[in-house]
């Protein structure tokens, strides 16, 4: 019996990493980011975004991904910190409302680990990043899971008081999970 059973998830991995992902499954994915304030992690996290992803685990070279994050979807904790992230000091999501990351380039790091490269725009600022990230079958889906670091003051976010970096870190760590469903066919 033990036999059969991991002759079929060895099938039914396979399967998976067969197939090409193209359908984003909303309710299965996040976009969270941790900060420091005076040394004190800050969680938060974005309600509102959209991927269009191409992801083929057999041909990575194919594969291609643009993310959007709505700016003002941001959760900070409470009501005055939103209210302060989403000013111009910080993301400007008046002049500035999404923030995106688009793919150039993708390869297999061995297993399942990938390496995106890209650029991300935040507040009309374009900048080249490596994104490290993992993906791993659930069912007939897949998990894509990674971090993108964000300097503040690359991307102009945090100004006055907030710009120095014992306030409030400079490196922002942007966390991914993004899940993922078979191509139509």
């Amino acid at each position: 019996m033990r036999v059969l059973l991991a002759m079929l998830m060895t099938v039914s991995t396979a399967n998976t990493m067969a197939a090409v992902f193209t359908v984003p499954l909303n309710d299965k994915s996040s976009i969270t980011f941790i900060s420091r304030q005076m040394g004190v992690p800050v969680n938060g996290h974005f309600t509102k975004f959209t991927s269009r992803i191409v992801f083929d685990p057999a041909r990575p070279d194919v594969s291609r991904a643009e993310i959007d994050v709505a700016l003002a979807s941001v959760n900070a904790g409470s009501g005055e910190a939103d209210d302060t992230v989403k000013s111009p000091l910080w993301f400007d999501v008046k002049a500035y409302p999404t923030a995106t990351f688009v793919s150039d380039g993708l390869k297999a790091l061995g297993g399942n680990r990938y390496q995106a490269t890209g650029k991300l725009v935040i507040k009309g600022r374009s900048f080249p990043v490596v994104v490290p990230f993992t993906a791993v079958p659930a069912g007939t889906s897949m998990v894509l899971d990674g971090v993108i670091p964000v300097s503040r003051k690359q991307y102009a976010i945090g100004g006055g008081v907030w710009a120095d970096p014992s306030v409030v870190a400079d490196l922002v760590q942007v966390h991914f999970h993004i899940g993922l469903a078979p191509a139509h066919k």
